[in-house]
């Protein structure tokens, strides 16, 4: 049998390009069909390319390569040492569309850019309209376009990024921040002193918030919450404050194996971790968190500093107010309000709306 090609995918019928942004095997390594091979971005989603059969990976692309949609990524061949002649075939290109986020206001119509790009394209101000329109603009044309033309900047402090607190939901933070991969973790800020000087996964923790004007002068600006707050919501609002009064920014995290759909609009601080789904025309407020696998369908709206707690499925037009908790595995029916700082259990059903700053137990069937 001839080589199998394994093609770059069509993963939005606007973007004729995508970018390899990780590669999960080795030339000549033997791989069983349905491995997980690459991971692929464009400027709006992100998807895994799996072995369509088994055999030995024969490499074509790198990791870095922004690849027209059909051009190969690799071999699939029944030995490791099969000869390849066959030659890249590609997919009829397609004009980039008008995006539609809420990230599109400042940007021309046809520049294609990845979302992490964007991100540290804004945070250093970069004038959107001036950035090429010819080829698709990645997190490293950023980085070395700036290391030229923006005054006293340098990327790699810029680009740095600290992770406040050192708890369980500040561990599936600074994993979220690596797989997005558009920032570098400059360390770790805990209020617990005895902290200091160890790690977390490999990150230092280098001080309590006494170090915060430190890290500013020394070029940091950029800051994720790592506090989850779901015994307190107050709490991580009242880290966000102190954050923001320090000067620091808080860039939306999207972990890339989250789903969000291109009309949702998404604001600073928002984080939305691995396998949440976000659907159309949704609405993510400053500073809300979609916890792991939580649903949020078409048209609903999120208040700031919510928490949807992992698992969570909210049906469409769903409004939640601020300072909300809806807990893990929570479900509703379509259209309900959930008001400003509720609290609903784990497992409960919500088949009409909540009060504000309303409690629902764990597991009951709230109706009208």
């Amino acid at each position: 049998m001839p080589p199998t090609p394994i093609l770059v995918p069509l993963l939005n019928a606007n973007e004729p390009e995508a970018r390899l942004i990780a590669v999960h095997t080795a030339d000549l390594q033997p791989v069983k069909q349905g491995d997980l091979l690459f991971t692929i971005e464009t400027t709006k989603a992100a998807s895994d390319v799996e072995a369509p059969e088994s055999g030995f990976v024969r490499m074509i692309a790198q990791e870095g390569d922004t690849l027209a949609v059909g051009e190969i990524l690799a071999f699939i061949t029944a030995a490791a040492d099969e000869v390849l002649e066959q030659t890249p075939r590609s997919l009829p290109s397609v004009k980039p569309a008008e995006s539609h986020s809420a990230w599109s206001d400042s940007a021309p119509a046809e520049l294609r850019i990845t979302k992490p790009a964007r991100a540290l394209a804004e945070f250093l101000s970069l004038d959107l309209a001036t950035l090429p329109t010819d080829r698709l603009i990645t997190e490293a044309f950023i980085r070395e376009l700036t290391g030229t033309s923006v005054s006293n900047a340098s990327p790699a402090t810029n680009s740095q990024i600290i992770i406040y607190g050192a708890g369980g939901h500040a561990k599936a933070v600074m994993e979220m921040v690596q797989a997005i991969g558009a920032f570098r973790i400059a360390g770790i800020v805990d209020d617990n002193s005895a902290l200091t000087g160890t790690s977390v996964q490999g990150i230092p923790v280098i001080g309590t918030r006494e170090i915060l004007p430190q890290l500013f002068e020394q070029g940091i600006r950029l800051a994720a919450n790592g506090v989850g707050g779901i015994i307190n919501l107050n709490i991580r609002e009242q880290l966000f404050d102190l954050l923001s009064a320090q000067g620091f920014a808080f860039p939306i995290l999207r972990h890339p194996r989250a789903t969000v759909e291109p009309s949702a609009q998404i604001f600073d601080g928002v984080q939305i971790f691995g396998n949440a789904y976000v659907g159309s025309s949704v609405l993510l407020q400053p500073k809300c968190m979609i916890n792991t696998g939580a649903i949020v369908s078409h048209d609903c709206e999120i208040g700031s500093y919510t928490h949807i707690a992992p698992g969570a499925m909210l049906a469409g037009h769903v409004h939640v107010g601020q300072k909300a908790l809806v807990g893990m595995g929570v479900t509703t029916t379509i259209g309900i309000t959930i008001g400003s700082g509720a609290r609903i259990g784990n497992g409960a059903i919500l088949l009409a709306d909540v009060p504000e700053r309303a409690i629902v137990p764990a597991g009951k069937v709230w109706s009208a």
